[in-house]
């Protein structure tokens, strides 16, 4: 999962790299010490998780999470556990109360993990081969193998089928949760392919057997290229 650090003391940036540099399936993509840079970054890229400090410069960490239309999954570290209901009102993942222990941090992350473990998979293990999208008031059976791309469009997301297209109320981050896995890739911050229907690969573009030209994004190339050419 790729994360980021929003915190501004040295000190608890440190541990936060540390913990993260110990557990596999974490990506640290970068650290910011204040909201409003942690918010600019995050108009432009797409991560899975973020540790989020309460008390920042400029913006508090509850405010700049409240200021988000669609988050990333949040675990909230601080010292103070007054904190903790209106985070959790907020949905965050979980409450990390400084200082905490490498096994408290694991826990934390564990949760989030297990949210990723029904992708492509029902909960008694068998293959997702479809999927409901809300589509205004309604929701239409999408057959999973049928998909050739999810883009985001501004405030909904757009399912690409060979014939057609279907517009989806949900944000890119729920198709990323629901899909993602060895099958669909974000190789964009506003694009997730069905690796199923890649004809080639060309520079920065993937193009699909339906004539689909996709970019890769910076963020994204490096990871998508290892793990589609081993």
């Amino acid at each position: 999962m790729r994360c980021i650090i929003v915190e501004d003391q040295p000190p608890a940036q440190r541990i936060l790299r540390k913990f993260i540099q110990d557990v596999p399936t974490l990506e640290l993509v970068d650290v910011f010490s204040d909201g409003i840079k942690a918010m600019d970054f995050l108009n432009r890229e797409t991560v899975d998780l973020m540790f989020l400090d309460i008390h920042l410069p400029k913006i508090n960490g509850l405010d700049f999470l409240k200021s988000m239309p669609d988050p990333p999954h949040v675990i909230l570290t601080t010292a103070f556990s007054e904190y903790a209901l209106e985070g959790y009102d907020l949905n965050v993942v979980d409450y990390l109360l400084k200082p905490f222990s490498f096994q408290r941090f694991l826990q934390a992350v564990n949760k989030v993990n297990a949210k990723y473990e029904y992708k492509l998979f029902k909960d008694d293990g068998t293959p997702l081969t479809e999927i409901y999208v809300k589509s205004s008031h309604e929701h239409i059976k999408v057959l999973v193998k049928d998909i050739f791309t999810i883009t985001s469009d501004s405030d909904y997301t757009e399912i690409h089928l060979k014939e057609k297209k279907i517009l989806s109320n949900e944000p890119l981050r729920h198709w990323v949760e629901v899909l993602g896995g060895s099958q669909f890739y974000q190789i964009h911050k506003s694009h997730v392919i069905n690796t199923k229907k890649i004809d080639r690969i060309s520079g920065n573009l993937v193009l699909l057997s339906n004539g689909a030209k996709v970019p890769m994004g910076r963020a994204y190339k490096d990871n998508f290229l290892k793990s589609i050419l081993q």
